[in-house]
């Protein structure tokens, strides 16, 4: 059943209306004062959606904010999304990304998260005063203190700083951009003001594991890419003269992070081409040609998190995966670089937001990965294309991977046939995997939750769904194979 419920936090206590409860905090002149509502959006039998929107009812701008709360024992904060979240036991702490920390006078802004269990949220504090408004309360020897408000100018927590000896380039052009890129190096920060930055952006320098290259901006800093231009080689490679499209290209650099700022209109979103060890986090990818995010060419041990990727394949349907982790065997001629096999093993792709108007699978899991985590992430399946097979949000080709913690919808337009799906394309692919802890929803149109093409192709290392997975609205089940305990 959907439900959509609101509740104002405040103390140890949880109110319930049957709408948003106002409740004014004391006035402070010239001085921001937030409020924080927490809002049930769905339920089902193991847990619920929710989020919580943050209002600014004072008369001066907020910089940053500190949303926490306790769980009751049983409860837990499974996955989240616009927000950076740290969990100790039943405290979860939430604090801005790097693109809404800014509240103005009379607005708000907002963050979700799913919860394992059907606990609700007590003793909620927003920059350690009562999300309910009103003075901080004293701490005491049984309760942690509560954590500090941001100050003015201080980094957003997922804005890593800049290596020991590192240098901060401060960019506010397409140039500036470029030219940062190009002549980047380990322990770099190329930091983005607000703005639009139209171009062609690569960084081919590596970055080391104790120096790690970072691009770091607000979710306003938006990188587009509209007008590819020139010719390049058959199998890409960044050539003089040629602009493939791609929103953001790390190539042949390991070590870079990429950070809270959007990357739209461009024929391919971020494309990681035989780069390890690069992480994305907090971005914002959206209105895309093609896919949305590419770990292509061995981009082993990269990480995706807390981003947003929705409306790709604006252009092309069938090729507009929200995020793409290998090649398929056809393209190895490309991109298979490690003894004839793209190996973009061991992949995270954690707590993200994937859809809606992703028309082809949220997650596409190439043959000849293996080993990689998804886990905290929510699918919203609306606009599924259904063309070349592209009708499940998640299709698992590799092998070894785990598969937990995710939650996912589907609801029209769009063409929907399972919520998780394994083919086997070459020997001893799609074998191995393990789904647990899944939530889905399949809008009384997907057949099943999970299902597994072949058993026989997996002898030895068959693919295991367990009981923790839950279904609702589906036409047939939970899997066609038989459920773990």
């Amino acid at each position: 059943m959907r439900i959509h419920r609101t509740f104002l936090l405040a103390g140890g206590a949880v109110a319930v209306a049957a709408a948003t409860v106002l409740v004014a905090p004391l006035a402070q002149a010239a001085s921001a004062s937030l409020t924080a509502t927490f809002t049930q959006s769905s339920t089902w039998s193991s847990g619920y959606g929710a989020g919580i929107t943050i209002t600014n009812r004072g008369d001066a701008a907020a910089s940053g904010w500190v949303v926490e709360f306790d769980l009751p024992a049983g409860s837990t904060v499974s996955s989240s999304w616009d927000s950076v979240r740290t969990s100790t036991g039943q405290h979860h702490r939430f604090a801005n990304a790097s693109w809404n920390g800014a509240i103005a006078p009379g607005a708000s802004t907002s963050f979700g998260f799913n919860v394992s269990g059907t606990g609700v949220p007590v003793n909620c504090l927003v920059n350690g005063a009562p999300c309910a408004g009103g003075p901080a309360p004293l701490p005491s020897p049984s309760s942690p203190s509560p954590s500090p408000s941001p100050s003015p100018g201080s980094s957003s927590p997922s804005t890593p700083p800049s290596s020991p000896g590192g240098s901060i380039v401060d960019v506010a052009t397409a140039a500036q951009l470029t030219t940062a890129m190009a002549n980047a190096r380990p322990g770099q920060t190329i930091r983005l003001a607000p703005g639009t930055y139209d171009g062609s952006f690569i960084g081919t320098t590596p970055g080391t594991a104790a120096a790690p290259i970072t691009v770091t901006g607000p979710r306003t800093a938006i990188l587009t890419n509209p007008a590819p231009s020139g010719s390049g080689p058959s199998c890409p490679a960044p050539t003089p003269g040629w602009d493939p499209g791609y929103g953001v290209w790390i190539a042949n650099a390991p070590y870079w992070n990429l950070v809270g700022f959007t990357v739209a209109n461009a024929k391919k979103g971020v494309v990681v081409d035989n780069s390890p060890h690069v992480t994305i986090d907090g971005l914002y990818v959206h209105h895309i040609a093609d896919e949305g995010v590419h770990f292509r060419r061995s981009s082993s041990d990269g990480v995706i998190k807390n981003s947003t990727v929705e409306y790709t394949g604006t252009v092309q349907p069938a090729y507009g995966e929200g995020v793409y982790l290998g090649s398929a065997n056809s393209n190895w001629d490309c991109h298979g670089n490690s003894g004839g096999v793209d190996r973009s093993d061991r992949v995270q792709v954690l707590n993200n937001h994937i859809g809606p108007y992703v028309t082809a699978e949220h997650i596409d899991v190439k043959e000849g990965t293996v080993a990689g985590v998804i886990r905290g992430n929510t699918f919203d399946g609306r606009g599924i294309s259904g063309q070349n097979s592209a009708d499940s949000w998640v299709d698992v080709k590799g092998s070894g991977y785990t598969i937990e913690g995710n939650t996912g919808t589907f609801g029209p337009p769009g063409t929907f046939a399972n919520g998780y799906e394994t083919h086997n394309p070459v020997t001893g692919s799609g074998c191995g995997n393990i789904w647990r802890d899944n939530v889905s929803d399949l809008g009384g149109v997907g057949r099943y939750a999970i299902n597994v093409t072949s058993t026989s192709k997996c002898a030895g290392n068959l693919n295991v769904v367990y009981s923790s997975n839950t279904v609702r609205n589906a036409t047939t089940g939970l899997t066609n194979i038989t459920v773990t305990p």
